[in-house]
């Protein structure tokens, strides 16, 4: 083992709600190890949520879509780094290799039984005690693995560590989409329809229209991959007052920046399992988890009791939960399409964003997480 690591490099390549739950994994080693140098390798999409972490030294960036030629890169830049110890917070085949072939002397990483494809746990040379709750979330994952690679720092930060000044841009960038300056807003985020988590567009259409009529400003936000079914949506609501479009974001720290303004507002966002989801929990948005074919105690908003709320279809098919990527049903992906709007109206705190502070989740405590 190494007492004092030179360089230390973060396995989590994807995805984006992943990458969110691996920070505690950063903070931890960087509480633990303020002089040793972090890296992370991680697809360039998802990279920008990192860039404002203190400490970390850089990222790898790993362009899936290039095929052979991107694992040819990501290794000859990690391994010209040079790093002492790799931690693998993914727990697949894919970034086993990038574990391994990193050089490292010591190579962490989750139990082999909370991976997704254990045998590929073999790179190791340690790794964290499984987690023994079942079903376990994936941040029980995370904040075993850093317990084992940090276990002397008790402080287990969650969020992406925005600075003051992104918080003052977060909550200039909420005012000037049309919300307003002040009072609760509620943030519609939109899934692609291509997957299989997602809820049906006229849904949405639905929920926001019913919102603006009860006069509470509303959101709808699609990102690079929503742009299309976005602007759909802006034309057929065109007119509406106190409904505003927010089309193609991008800028994952921009996004952060405007969760938490509405955070502080009292506001709340309505989502699918999605990246954007996992980021809105992380820094103190209250969510309405849209579930279908997920399971919310493994994936769900974290934390799972408390801050969030799940709806469900009330008559889910007995198929969902499921692991699936593509739907079977004979009927479509109802376990989405049955959820209906009443129900995530009357979901979330006191059924709609009534005006309440939102609680500052910005530095949790392990012992807080646990309770």
């Amino acid at each position: 083992m190494i007492a004092s690591p030179r360089r230390i490099l973060i396995v989590r390549l994807s995805h984006l709600g992943d990458v969110v739950h691996a920070l505690p994994v950063y903070h931890a080693l960087r509480s633990a190890h303020p002089q040793s140098e972090i890296a992370w390798a991680v697809q360039p999409e998802f990279a920008g949520i990192l860039d404002g972490l203190p400490g970390l030294a850089r990222t790898f960036g790993f362009e899936r879509r290039r095929g052979a030629r991107a694992w040819l890169r990501l290794l000859s830049e990690i391994r010209a780094w040079n790093p002492d110890w790799a931690v693998d917070a993914q727990g697949n085949a894919k970034s086993a290799f990038a574990t391994l072939a990193s050089g490292a002397a010591r190579r962490s990483g989750m139990h082999p039984r909370d991976w997704r494809e254990p045998f590929a746990a073999r790179v190791l040379t340690d790794h964290a005690d499984a987690v023994a709750e079942a079903p376990a979330h994936a941040m029980d994952r995370m904040f075993a693995l850093a317990a084992h690679v940090a276990p002397d720092a008790r402080e287990r930060r969650l969020d992406p560590w925005l600075s003051p000044e992104e918080r003052d841009k977060g909550r200039a960038r909420l005012a000037a989409l049309g919300v307003g300056a002040e009072g609760p807003v509620t943030i519609l985020i939109l899934s692609s329809p291509d997957d299989v988590r997602s809820w049906p567009i006229a849904s949405y259409e639905s929920l926001a229209r019913v919102l603006v009529s009860r006069g509470e400003p509303a959101i709808l936000l699609s990102g690079p991959q929503e742009e299309a079914e976005g602007r759909a949506l802006k034309e057929r609501t065109a007119g509406l007052p106190r409904l505003v479009h927010w089309i193609g974001q991008r800028g994952l720290r921009e996004l952060a920046g405007v969760f938490a303004a509405a955070a502080e507002r009292g506001g709340r966002a309505v989502a699918c399992d999605s990246g954007p989801m996992h980021l809105a929990a992380a820094v103190g948005l209250p969510v309405v988890c849209l579930a279908g074919p997920q399971d919310e105690r493994r994936t769900g908003p974290w934390p799972r009791s408390g801050l969030h709320r799940v709806v469900r279809a009330s008559d889910p098919p007995r198929c969902a939960p499921c692991l699936a990527r593509r739907c079977d049903h004979p009927e479509g992906n109802v376990c989405m399409s049955r959820i209906p709007v009443e129900a995530v109206l009357s979901a979330g705190p006191a059924g709609s964003p009534a005006s309440r502070p939102a609680p500052d989740r910005s530095s949790w405590s392990l012992s807080e997480i646990e309770r």
